[in-house]
């Protein structure tokens, strides 16, 4: 039985590329309009398993994501690296002199300004999703318009690549997480890396100290991402990954964190997919 996985667009899309190479070519995917929708079917149990970006190395971190998963009951168990290459496609037959307007996700077109500052004549214009603009196209016979996406969208939807690799910069990677309904806490000896919540109260040393366990039980912090708490002015989350060699020094500073920190909360424990 082909397994079905949440993803925020349709098929063509980033999200669909990363739910093949993460768990096979006969996936099935069941696409949702935005990530609150993909996060509702998986609080309500409609599905299983879904796929979130969270950080692009360009663009930076989605913020809406990390509180989409706070709050809500959803677990992390894994997570995809992808080189994201950016396309100018439309209908065929055309040249990118009668292309007037773009459209696409905003973040794919903040990683090609540079391309469009040559074109001032064309339009950008954001979207939800950029294989979703690649079909509109295709379907409405679109011409003047092109679209910013893979190019498995442009193969899906028969459009015409105008120009290839239009990223500014050439080493653009966007990271996705693998979130879950149910929870799943892999062997122990496989988890290397974990995404932890917590809060401070705004005095003197506070981090420094979350900082200094941290160093001491020998694990690695590779990523910190703060978000302001609406109702307490100047009180912050953070939402922090580490990586570490063995499940028990990990397991270690958790403990001393749950101390430390307010509303200590373990997002997800899985295995590090940049090795």
């Amino acid at each position: 039985m082909k397994k079905e996985i949440a993803i925020q667009g349709i098929e063509g899309s980033f999200h669909h590329q990363v739910a093949k190479e993460y768990f096979g070519n006969e996936v099935l995917v069941k696409s949702c309009d935005s990530f609150p929708e993909l996060i509702q079917q998986l609080f309500e149990g409609k599905i299983q398993q879904g796929i979130m970006a969270i950080e692009n190395s360009i663009a930076g971190s989605i913020l809406p994501n990390y509180a989409l998963i706070d709050e809500n009951k959803v677990h992390i168990i894994g997570e995809h690296y992808i080189p994201i290459h950016m396309n100018l496609m439309a209908l065929k037959g055309q040249n990118i002199n009668d292309i007037f307007e773009v459209r696409s996700h905003p973040i794919a077109l903040l990683q090609c300004k540079d391309f469009f500052s040559n074109y001032p004549h064309i339009k950008l214009v954001e979207d939800n999703d950029t294989a979703d603009v690649a079909r509109f196209i295709s379907e409405e016979k679109k011409k003047g318009i092109a679209a910013v996406a893979s190019k498995t969208a442009a193969s899906i939807f028969g459009l015409e690549i105008l120009a290839g690799g239009i990223h500014t910069v050439k080493n653009n990677a966007t990271r996705f997480l693998i979130l879950s309904s149910n929870g799943h806490l892999e062997d122990k000896n496989k988890v290397d890396k974990a995404s932890l919540k917590f809060e401070l109260d705004q005095k003197h040393g506070n981090l420094a100290s979350v900082l200094n366990i941290l160093n001491d039980c020998n694990l690695d912090l590779t990523k910190i991402q703060s978000l302001p708490i609406i109702d307490s002015p100047w009180k912050y989350s953070y939402f922090i990954d580490v990586t570490f060699k063995t499940y028990s020094e990990y397991q270690k500073a958790k403990e001393i964190l749950e101390i430390l920190t307010q509303e200590l909360k373990i997002l997800g424990e899985y295995k590090n997919g940049r090795l």
